[in-house]
Formats: C-alpha cells, structure tokens, sequence
C-alpha cells in the first residue's frame, strides 16, 4: 500500500480518512501492520477496514499520529480508556505521554479579591495564584493621585488647580497587587482624590463600591467564575471575593528523541548480522 494511499477506517460506526503513511508512522504498532495484512482482527468490509474499537476515543489517537502532540478538551477525563486504546494500538509513545496525566488535566487558576471600605477611602489588595493574572491586572489598572498644580503670576487670586498624576499599583510580590482609592488628607493638610481607572474602561472612579465593581466585571471578561464572598475580619468588615478560572491544559509533544520507528529491509538486517 502506497504511504500517499487513502485509507478509510470504520472504528466503532466512526469513519476516519487518513493517509496511510500517517498510520504507518511506528512500525511496532497494530495500526502498520493491519495496513501490511499482517493482523487478522482487522478486517475490510465494503472498502473500509473495520475497527471494532471506540470510534470517540480514536480520534484522539488519530490526532496525536498526525501533530505527534496529546492536546485533549478541558473536561476531558477518561485518560485510562484512552491509554487502553494506546495499548490496545501498541503506541508506547502514546502511552508515555498518557502516564503524565498530572500534565494533561485542567487546573484552576485562583484570585482573591481583598476589598475594605473606611470612611471616604477605599482598600483593594489582590492575590493570584498565577504570576501572569497580577500582571494582567497591573498593566490594566492605574491609579491617578490628585496634586496641585505649581501656581503661575495669573492664579494667584484663585484657588490652586488639580492635576492627574498616574501611578501603577503597588507589586508586593509577584503575586499579589494593592492600590486604594477615594479622599485622602494629604501632609500639607489639603484634601486629595485618588482616582482609579481599569482598562479597556477609560472612566476615572473615586468610588470604592464602583471600582469594586468594575474590577470584579474585569476578572468575568477574563473566564474568571465568582465561586465564594466572605467577611474575612469582622472588625474592620474586609470583605473576599474568591475567583477561579480552569486553565486549558498544554499540548504535550512526544519527545524528539523518541522518532517513529524505522523498518528495515531483509537485506539491511542481513547485513547487520
């Protein structure tokens, strides 16, 4: 058989078309020598070969013969059936890959959101437990501190203008984050506003319970679920919002090393001996 021939499988009433050479690639396997003939248990019915294997579960196997990589859907979880069909085709490569099922399953990524409200001021304080969510969430928000402007000859007869000043919030470490917002009572006893403001949203808040709000929207848009609220200290009324989102798993490719098997011809083994 040509390794550019089609080939049709019938695998459980699924019908697979694949090149043959993509079939072929680990000569040790069931699926080479079915090809060859040399495996009586397959057998063709109307031009098909007849697979009398799981027909859902094949499509992971035909998967990975074609990318050489295991990249399975987020809910999936009958990783010992699907080995058992990697055993059953006789791809240890396949298997190898199945016994890192540790690597392949979905995990939670977690962030709390610390929130405190005192007075005219507002504390946020975010914990995640993954590094790459803080800096998200640091390159999205800014925190603009209202300062007096340096008074000029015109406008010494009139009240002090305002300006803007933006400042990143603060990075304790790399996973966690804190800003505050709301009036502030400055050391030359004038009264300052923190503003912050949370991309792609451009509004400028003051409000505690508003920024609350907008962070917690943030946090959805981002696949992030709402799982739990709690009061974390009843003296000063911290209140917790516990996020969590599932991380896809990652691909695993086979190993480099680990190429497809290569047939030799009886002269080459021959000559070897």
């Amino acid at each position: 058989m040509s390794s550019q021939e089609l080939v049709t499988l019938n695998v459980g009433g699924k019908i697979f078309t694949t090149r043959s050479s993509t079939l072929k690639q680990f000569p040790a396997s069931r699926l080479t020598r079915m090809l060859d003939g040399r495996d009586q248990e397959f057998k063709m019915v109307g031009g098909q070969i007849f697979v009398d294997r799981d027909g859902v579960l094949f499509s992971f196997v035909l998967d990975f013969l074609r990318t050489h990589q295991l990249l399975l859907p987020t809910d999936f979880s009958d990783y010992l059936r699907l080995q058992r069909e990697a055993v059953f085709y006789e791809l240890d490569p396949l298997v190898d890959l199945l016994n890192q099922e540790h690597l392949l399953q979905p995990r939670p990524a977690l962030v709390e959101v610390h929130f405190l409200s005192r007075n005219t001021q507002a504390f946020f304080r975010v914990f995640g437990s993954c590094s790459k969510t803080i800096e998200m969430l640091t390159g999205r928000i800014t925190v603009f501190i209202e300062q007096p402007s340096a008074p000029t000859w015109s406008s010494n007869s009139f009240p002090p203008q305002m300006t803007l000043l933006p400042l990143p919030p603060q990075r304790p470490s790399y996973h966690d984050l804190v800003f505050q917002c709301g009036s502030d009572s400055t050391t030359d006893n004038q009264t300052g506003i923190r503003y912050v403001s949370i991309k792609p949203d451009n509004r400028k808040l003051a409000n505690g319970t508003n920024v609350l709000g907008l962070l917690i929207d943030t946090l959805l848009m981002e696949g992030f679920h709402l799982v739990s609220t709690r009061t974390v200290s009843s003296e000063d009324k911290t209140e917790c919002y516990s996020f969590e989102r599932i991380k896809k798993p990652e691909a695993l490719a086979m190993n480099k090393t680990l190429k497809p098997e290569t047939t030799l011809m009886p002269e080459q083994s021959q000559k070897k001996k």
